[in-house]
């Protein structure tokens, strides 16, 4: 028997098919749009709410090993015992290894009054806790590396980068004029948005690099130096023209910060920091507030990188502008000493080993 081919415009061969987006109703897009808003809403509901069920779970049977290995003194061989229990009662789970078990009871320890569903801890998968207690020994070191993590959504290994690099220590600690310059709450938030040191390891050169070599190589590992400079931060450019009065000026570098709404200009200095250096950077700043900002951005604010500050005389030259700006030290890699120099080999001797 042939196939009946249903003709392209019968109604029941179409009665299935989406409709074209001229053809949808008016207001149609924006209600689509909610729809998936609100999905995204309860499957993020949906994971935070499994996520401290298994939190609560591990938190009470990491209290329970810890209540009798003390109280009723059961040997430590009990977590091994517990693991393999649990294990073959609950084969399609997972994280009931020795190991993790260790780690629900250290949990605990660390947590006894169990105020982390209140916290950023609770909010937080397992494996992000497990680095925080394997990384960090004081509860408020953790408390403060776990907000970040949920505020900025950082990932397990980009959580373990910052604590290597103390990012949360450092947070805050350049010396800047905002309190005095800047009305609350922006100069709370310009102040907590710099570092002090800031680490640019990472660009391999040493501190005999000038200012321009460090500048070239910062622009090259932009992403990495966006991650230092932590959140908020987008490049604009840099060697930035501005001209004034005819004369040509050139920034260092130019950022704009999305939660400040505001300009950043940062100059980097080879040396110590010295008075004279605000100046130069508060005429930069006014150049850009007059030529660059629009009218509803906040004032630009200045960062100058040095490499290394006397904190007093920052302190005393940053009283006598009238411009927003912070100094901060930088560090970059140590170079090696001549004689253990010498005895490493040249990249070229390892090229060639790898290559035979």
């Amino acid at each position: 028997m042939a196939t009946q081919i249903k003709a392209p415009n019968d109604p029941v061969s179409l009665s299935n098919a989406p409709a074209s987006l001229d053809q949808r109703p008016e207001g149609y897009a924006d209600w689509l749009a909610e729809v998936k808003a609100r999905v995204h809403a309860a499957q993020q509901r949906a994971t935070l709410a499994v996520n401290r069920e298994l939190l609560g779970l591990y938190w009470q049977l990491g209290k329970d090993l810890l209540d009798r290995q003390v109280r009723e003194t059961w040997g430590s061989s009990i977590i091994e015992q517990v693991s393999c229990d649990l294990r073959t009662a609950f084969p399609e789970m997972k994280g009931f290894s020795p190991s993790n078990l260790k780690y629900m009871r250290a949990f605990a320890e660390a947590w006894p009054d169990f105020l982390i569903r209140q916290q950023a801890v609770g909010e937080l998968p397992w494996g992000h806790n497990v680095v925080l207690l394997t990384k960090l020994k004081q509860k408020e070191q953790r408390l403060a590396y776990a907000q970040s993590a949920v505020e900025h959504g950082w990932s397990r290994n980009v959580l373990v980068h910052h604590i290597e690099l103390r990012t949360v220590e450092r947070q805050g600690q350049a010396t800047t004029n905002f309190e005095e310059r800047l009305p609350k709450p922006q100069s709370d938030l310009a102040r907590e948005s710099l570092k002090d040191p800031y680490r640019f390891d990472f660009l391999g050169i040493g501190a005999e690099a000038n200012e321009r070599e460090l500048e070239a190589a910062l622009v090259e590992h932009v992403t990495r130096f966006l991650l230092e400079l932590g959140a908020g931060f987008a490049f604009v450019g840099r060697q930035v023209l501005l001209t004034v009065g005819g004369d040509e000026f050139f920034l260092d570098l130019l950022f704009y910060h999305l939660k400040l709404r505001c300009y950043v200009v940062i100059e980097i200095k080879g040396g110590k920091f010295k008075p004279e250096h605000t100046g130069q950077l508060s005429f930069y700043l006014t150049a850009v507030d007059a030529q660059v900002k629009a009218t509803e951005d906040n004032p630009t604010i200045g960062l100058l990188l040095c490499r290394s500050k006397n904190k007093i005389v920052a302190e005393y030259a940053l009283r006598d502008t009238n411009r927003p700006m912070g100094v901060a030290e930088y560090q970059l890699m140590e170079a090696l000493p001549k004689e253990l120099e010498a005895s490493l080999p040249s990249i070229e001797a390892i090229e060639r080993e790898l290559g035979e």
